[in-house]
Parts: C-alpha cells; sequence; structure tokens
C-alpha cells in the first residue's frame, strides 16, 4: 500500500515537475552541448529552486537519464503517425516525463502521472496538447499494465 504525501510534499512534486520541464527546455536547446545532470546543475545554479524541490527534480532527471532508451521507446509506440521528434520540445518534454513517472517511479500511481502531466501541457503547451498528452500517456499506462 503506499503512504499518501501531504500536500505539502504534493506541491513541491508538481513543482518539481515544472522544474524538469526547464532542465528538460534547457538540455534540448544546448543541442548535445549539455548532458542532462549538466543541465540540472546548471539550472540549480542560475534558478532558485525551493530546497524542497530538489530532491524529487533530482530524481526525475536520473530516472529519465538512466532510462530515455526505454521511454522514447515505449512513447514511440503509443504515438499514432507521429515521431517523438516531431513533436514541440514542451510536449516531447512533458510525455517523456509523464513516462518515466509512469515506468520508472513506482511509488506514484500512473493516473497521478497522467493528470500532473495534463496539468503541465495545459499550462506550457498549444491548445491541442492536453488532449494529446492524456491519450499518449493513457497508452503508456495500459502498455506498462500489460507487462
Amino acid at each position: 500500500m503506499r503512504k499518501a504525501l501531504d500536500p505539502q510534499e504534493r506541491r513541491h512534486r508538481t513543482r518539481s515537475r515544472a522544474w524538469f520541464l526547464q532542465v528538460h527546455y534547457r538540455w534540448e536547446t544546448e543541442g548535445g552541448r549539455l548532458t542532462l545532470q549538466q543541465a540540472l546543475a546548471e539550472t540549480l545554479e542560475q534558478r532558485l529552486v525551493a530546497s524542497g524541490r530538489i530532491a524529487y527534480l533530482e530524481r526525475l532527471v536520473r530516472a529519465f537519464g538512466d532510462n530515455r532508451g526505454s521511454v522514447e521507446e515505449v512513447i514511440g509506440s503509443c504515438l499514432d503517425n507521429w515521431r517523438l521528434d516531431r513533436l514541440s520540445v514542451m510536449d516531447r518534454g512533458i510525455l517523456r516525463l509523464g513516462a518515466t513517472e509512469i515506468l520508472f517511479l513506482p511509488d506514484l500511481p500512473g493516473r497521478v502521472a497522467i493528470q500532473e502531466s495534463v496539468r503541465l501541457a495545459e499550462r506550457y503547451g498549444g491548445s491541442e496538447s492536453p488532449r494529446f498528452v492524456n491519450g499518449v500517456l493513457d497508452a503508456v499506462y495500459r502498455s506498462a499494465q500489460a507487462l
């Protein structure tokens, strides 16, 4: 049985996800100059991230970095008539984040990962992003359940 998080820890995790998108954006737009860990280090050096958010942010970056190939493979198998590299940087980052949480963070319910990703898509994506993210991550979740 999973232990429920207190409201403050939930807020920290929600905000850590937004910080992950900033790290991801920095990493992607640097064109291979930075590793994910370097993008994280630069972000933490240049931006004021609340200390309660750093541990989960580091966990997200590490989980994605360690499992990037698997995450992208599963996302790719769930994209109908799309390729990951053709998506916007924000949609790609949100999908990578959500899939990482679904596939590699077993203490987080998959439905929570989807819901949080849809909220990020509403805030940072285009008008079609929330529905698109929801559909793709639901397929990721169903494929993870089938394993």
